[in-house]
């Protein structure tokens, strides 16, 4: 069966604005619902990916502590769901909403019902919700092993974050998570000091990254919007430049603290409701979405999933990559900027410096 990438542009996006991977008959049933402006690239691939079962390849986590953030829903609540299978002592499913994320909890349990699961309310817009999010797992936890950075916003309309910090998806996406990784690494180099720390001796951090890095702006990062509604960039292309930025911020992650295994990934295009959010997208790239999950164009979450989950407990991964697909270094030029990301390294440290009072 032949999978076919469907790219579409228009002249509302310069650069291609969405990649399904469909297979030949499907093309078909998509072909009558496409704007005829779109320009339409057929490509065959022949990506291979690394064979990866997580029933039989995560191994026991007994005694193991894990966060996972935007863990309601999507990729998150799956790996929440993978990882309990394993005899974890405590998963951290990190949400906004805290009645979306018991109800989770309460469906994950039905499958699992040993998982030890906590509820940790998180708004990654707003760095006062994390800091006290932190406050809230301190109190608790004695470790963390796996820090898996999933939340995200994608394509939203031009916008700040409620405390108007920065550009809403850059804030969230990846400040959010800057933040939220600094505040947490002083348990994770604790933990990463005991004999039975991580997975095969190493913590981790996943950044759930993007295809979509591949949309940010020419020359990769536009640092004068980071602080603005972003009203000067399309939607992907801000959605773009904040999924490149945490690909370079997990490189000199692994840089400057070697004792932990920081990987980035993209997931692919996955049946999640992340497209519902998408509202400041043209209106048949948002049809679009619909159509793919409809037509079941996107991978399922169980196959989704496989990619993150890799990097969690995968003894292959080298520390600083981008993986795309599962196992596979993925060719993302910008992401592997050395000059840029530590340009980035250095005005986020500033940011969050001043935002927690830190003086030279």
């Amino acid at each position: 069966m032949t999978i076919l990438p469907l790219i579409f542009s228009s002249s509302s996006i310069p650069q291609a604005s969405l990649f399904i991977s469909i297979t030949s008959s499907s093309l078909l049933h998509i072909l009558p619902y496409l704007s005829i402006n779109s320009i339409i690239i057929i490509t065959t691939t022949t990506n291979t990916t690394m064979p990866f079962h997580p029933t039989k390849d995560i191994p026991d986590l007994t005694g193991k502590t894990i966060l996972i953030t935007g863990a309601n829903s999507g990729l998150g609540k799956t790996s929440v769901l993978e990882f309990s299978r394993h005899n974890p002592s405590q998963i951290w499913l990190a949400a906004r909403n805290l009645t979306k994320a018991q109800s989770a909890a309460d469906e994950i349990k039905q499958q699992v019902p040993t998982a030890r699961i906590h509820l940790l309310e998180l708004d990654l817009s707003s760095f006062a919700s994390i800091q006290k999010a932190v406050e809230v797992f301190l109190s608790t936890a004695t470790r963390l092993d796996i820090l898996m950075l999933n939340a995200g916003v994608m394509a939203a309309p031009p916008g700040m974050t409620p405390d108007g910090r920065y550009e809403v998806q850059f804030g969230t996406n990846y400040m959010g998570h800057a933040l939220l990784t600094r505040l947490l690494l002083p348990i994770m180099e604790k933990t990463a000091k005991r004999d039975d720390a991580g997975v095969g001796g190493r913590v981790r951090i996943v950044a759930v990254a993007s295809h979509g890095q591949r949309y940010a702006p020419p020359g990769g990062l536009q640092f004068e919007t980071f602080k603005t509604n972003g009203e000067s960039m399309g939607p992907f292309a801000r959605y773009g430049q904040s999924k490149l930025a945490l690909v370079l911020w997990v490189r000199m992650l692994a840089q400057l603290y070697p004792w932990l295994t920081a990987a980035s990934i993209d997931p692919g295009v996955v049946g999640t409701t992340l497209g519902d959010g998408a509202t400041g997208a043209p209106r048949y790239i948002q049809f679009l979405f619909k159509v793919a999950l409809v037509l079941r164009l996107a991978a399922s979450l169980e196959n989704g999933v496989r990619n993150q989950l890799w990097a969690a407990v995968s003894r292959e991964v080298n520390s600083g990559e981008y993986y795309d697909p599962v196992g596979v270094v993925g060719k993302s030029a910008l992401g592997r900027d050395e000059e840029l990301a530590r340009r980035l390294w250095v005005w986020t440290e500033g940011e969050l410096d001043n935002y927690l009072g830190v003086r030279d």
